[in-house]
């Protein structure tokens, strides 16, 4: 199965089905089991009150321009006025565009659960460095490193196949069952983002479900 996730992450869902067109097609999910796989799970890392009213859910690629500047402009912001105050929670989920952005998020997720965002934050924030080294497996070391993991743990993370594949069918069962075909996509409260994410959209669309 993995072979057949790493061909789906790489060249996309249709070209996982047309390679594999002896396969009856699956039915769309229906809005109740939309609403199960958006559910918050154990291997969901919160960013926030877990009992927020709130729940934001974002598909992203560690490797993707338009993913880290959500982090490093936008993110900051919603985090003041809404996720800081308990209105809200963010929740990321894995949906990595290539193999650099699974490694990246397996490094993620191998750090100490209250870790993980902070992990995120610096991946994106370096985004530009990491993604266009010449070894890039060795720049996300150095900065796993600096948030306190040694070498030793990082060469253990990236032979963890159980987690790879985690973080292959996180990218597959969005691409497939949820839709998402572009990085960021966001769900709140269970509902899909439409529109640019920047601050006004969010806090427009926060303010009148927190109204509601």
């Amino acid at each position: 199965m993995t072979r057949q996730l790493l061909f789906a992450l790489m060249f996309g869902w249709a070209a996982f089905v047309a390679a594999n067109s002896l396969q009856a097609a699956e039915p769309a999910p229906s809005p109740a089991e939309t609403q199960s796989l958006l559910k918050v799970g154990k291997n969901d890392r919160i960013l926030g009150n877990p009992n927020a009213p709130i729940t934001i859910i974002e598909y992203a690629s560690m490797t993707c321009p338009h993913c880290a500047h959500f982090a490093d402009t936008v993110l900051p912001e919603l985090k003041k006025k809404w996720i800081d105050t308990g209105k809200a929670k963010l929740v990321l989920r894995d949906s990595p565009l290539d193999g650099e952005a699974v490694h990246a998020s397996m490094i993620a997720r191998c750090a100490p659960p209250d870790r993980f965002y902070a992990f995120i934050d610096t991946f994106f924030a370096n985004q530009d460095k990491w993604v266009t080294a010449s070894d890039y497996e060795a720049e996300l070391t150095r900065l796993a490193q600096l948030g306190g993991m040694s070498k030793a743990e990082v060469d253990k993370c990236l032979a963890d196949h159980t987690l790879e594949d985690q973080i292959l069918n996180s990218r597959l069962v969005a691409s497939k069952d949820l839709g998402v075909d572009a990085t960021p996509t966001f769900f709140i409260n269970g509902s899909k983002f439409t529109g640019e994410p920047t601050v006004e959209a969010f806090d427009n669309l926060l303010s009148q479900l927190s109204k509601s």
